[in-house]
């Protein structure tokens, strides 16, 4: 049963108005997040393979340097399209902001009826990429890489998940929904793969041991 929940600092009235709105909403079919579909487990046991093995070495990482949310479509930036691409009924505004909807969290299985709750995950973080390699990258490639809406690299996931996660790699993070780690794994190869990314020994060893159960 997916966890339903509101805003955290709530005065008693508006929790009181959020508790009937969560009970309507088990009511409702859960949203689910659009994550591109990922290849299949055993192309990305093909791809990992092909994919070089290299220490990690973040000297000069600056987050800025991968131009993200940049504009998609009029008024809306990636951060909006992935909202209304993963959400259920989202309402915008004039100006693209998600003023309504529903999101069903992949990696812990909430769900939130307000945009502001959801991040925006990078499934490969930036640093970590860094890490792989685009610390060699032009800008323009960096920039493709924050903002790319074809692959499975970006999904709308609880905040505060994804905050936990930060730059990790699977070796040491892992969605606590089980059921979604292989979707996870396959996901991440197929991003590296794509991209050009190495992994490291740990990361390499933990995406072989879990793409095996998939």
């Amino acid at each position: 049963m997916p966890r339903f929940y509101a805003r955290r600092r709530l005065s008693v009235a508006a929790a009181a108005t959020a508790l009937i709105s969560s009970v309507a909403l088990f009511n409702a079919p859960a949203a689910s997040a659009a994550l591109p579909t990922p290849v299949s487990a055993a192309t990305a046991r093909t791809y990992l393979a092909s994919l070089t093995v290299a220490p990690e070495d973040r000297t000069g990482y600056d987050r800025d340097l991968f131009p993200h949310w940049i504009p998609q479509s009029g008024a809306c930036n990636t951060r909006e399209v992935v909202l209304k691409r993963d959400g259920t009924n989202v309402q915008q505004d004039s100006s693209c902001a998600a003023t309504s909807g529903s999101w069903y969290s992949v990696y812990d299985g909430a769900t939130w009826t307000a945009a502001a709750d959801l991040d925006i995950d990078h499934l490969v973080p930036l640093a970590e990429a860094w890490d792989s390699g685009a610390d060699s990258w032009a800008t323009s490639r960096r920039q493709s890489f924050a903002n790319d809406l074809t692959r499975p690299q970006l999904i709308a996931v609880t905040d505060n998940v994804n905050q936990a996660k930060g730059d990790q790699d699977p070796a040491t993070w892992m969605p606590s929904r089980t059921t979604y780690r292989c979707t996870y794994v396959r996901a991440w190869v197929q991003v590296k793969y794509y991209y050009g990314l190495s992994v490291d020994s740990a990361e390499k060893s933990a995406l072989t041991n879990y793409l095996a159960s998939c």
